[in-house]
């Protein structure tokens, strides 16, 4: 149970570091960077982006990364007394909250209803700056969460060396 526990915490941690690093891009200066094109290019693109996104190397990770830190809360919870047990569950239960469940809840419904408008005209104006203000909320949570997990794994894998 030890060596799963093990290669269950490096991919968590290593999936929230990437994770981590591609939502703290787009609060950087993707989102941004898209808002700055003359209407409505930026929504075009961001809606070429949602598209793309999901049939990319993204999604996978999203998946295993979730499932992994979902069952090191299970490990974790059931034998606090482990090495790293309390940092792992931190570390976990934050990824789980602040990013998948913050994605499925927050930012996914968004993504939708930006595919859903068509982007020229008024209601794709409307659309893009309740979006833009939404979507960056979230996104500043999920790029929070993935950092914080990142630390608090990179511990537990620390104090279990």
């Amino acid at each position: 149970m030890a060596y799963l526990s093990d290669i269950l915490l490096w991919i968590a941690a290593i999936s929230a570091g990437l994770m981590a690093g591609v939502f703290f891009t787009f609060s950087a200066f993707v989102m941004r960077s898209l808002d700055a094109i003359k209407a409505p290019a930026g929504m075009l693109a961001m809606q070429s982006i949602n598209r793309i996104i999901v049939k990319s190397s993204f999604l996978p990770i999203f998946f295993v990364s979730t499932i992994a830190c979902a069952v090191l809360v299970v490990i974790a919870a059931l034998d606090l007394g482990a090495a790293g047990a309390i940092w792992t569950l931190s570390g976990s239960a934050a990824y789980v909250v602040g990013m998948f469940v913050v994605t499925i809840a927050g930012n996914v419904p968004l993504n939708n209803r930006l595919e859903a408008t068509p982007a020229d005209g008024q209601e794709g104006a409307e659309m893009w700056a309740e979006y833009l203000r939404k979507w960056m909320i979230w996104n500043h949570v999920r790029t929070i969460a993935c950092t914080g997990s990142l630390i608090l794994l990179v511990l537990a894998i620390a104090e279990r060396l």
